[in-house]
């Protein structure tokens, strides 16, 4: 009897070793994932000082006066529906596919008469396509019925729209309104965690400290700044710091060296 006991208990240890062992390894990946991110944002977290900010918009604005949103659009009906189609995709995907809807139809009207099943071949090349369809149609539905098929300029109102959050509503009120929203994408959630211009462990709170940091004059415009500055020189995987206009002002540790 005490040989069964003892091959039970060794058993039950066995197995609470097992299970723990696997508790560990569950609650592992996202500690060693936050860390990965932490660590990543430690890498450019001390913060700019205000002399610093306020040269780093002065010389984007030197070099880009003028900045817009690469989407292509002729109304705010248009920004809308393009940039509900641009997450998870590029601006030139979406371009390519407005290319052809917006001759079709370019209204909320128009667009409600195509239906979800006839709009979807017009945007099929672009990632979530089904998803983004159902969402387009239901928020030009609501467009119809509420605003006459205009665009409201209220940030409540836009994300009260399906397929709308936040983002997105910053981007509309920003570039169809001219509202100094700061729209924050994966480009300048980067730039501002490296540069230490508003360093953030989440979206939200990079746009606050944006918006805090970043000059009166500059924050109309500094939402197109930073998203160009992030796709063609502060890339993810090897930034172009050689030929950075801000290089001397920005905090990030690991700057590319120039080239032999």
């Amino acid at each position: 009897m005490k040989a069964v006991a003892v091959k039970k208990a060794t058993v039950k240890k066995t197995a609470d070793r097992k299970i723990g062992a696997k508790k560990i390894a569950v609650k592992s990946a996202p500690a060693k994932k936050a860390a990965a991110r932490k660590s990543t944002l430690a890498r450019g977290s001390k913060r700019m000082s205000a002399a610093e900010v306020l040269e780093m918009f002065t010389r984007l604005r030197e070099l880009n006066p003028h900045p817009t949103t690469e989407l292509e659009y002729s109304s705010p009906f248009e920004l809308l529906v393009a940039v509900t189609l641009s997450a998870q995709a590029t601006d030139v995907g979406v371009n390519k596919a407005t290319r052809k809807l917006f001759p079709v139809a370019n209204t909320a009207q128009a667009i409600l008469a195509l239906g979800e099943e006839g709009l979807k071949p017009y945007i099929a090349t672009i990632g979530l396509f089904n998803a983004k369809a159902k969402n387009v149609i239901a928020a030009c539905a609501i467009l119809v019925e509420k605003y006459g098929g205009e665009v409201p300029a209220e940030r409540a109102a836009l994300e009260a729209l399906p397929g709308v959050g936040r983002k997105t509503a910053n981007v509309v009120l920003n570039t169809a309104f001219g509202q100094p929203t700061m729209a924050v994408d994966t480009h300048i959630f980067r730039v501002s965690n490296r540069t230490g211009l508003a360093p953030g462990k989440d979206v939200r709170v990079v746009e606050d400290g944006l918006v805090k940091v970043i000059p009166e004059e500059f924050l109309q415009d500094a939402h197109h700044w930073l998203i160009l500055h992030g796709r063609y020189v502060c890339k993810a995987r090897k930034p172009d710091c050689p030929q950075c206009v801000i290089r001397d002002l920005c905090h990030f540790n690991d700057k590319t060296a120039d080239a032999a």
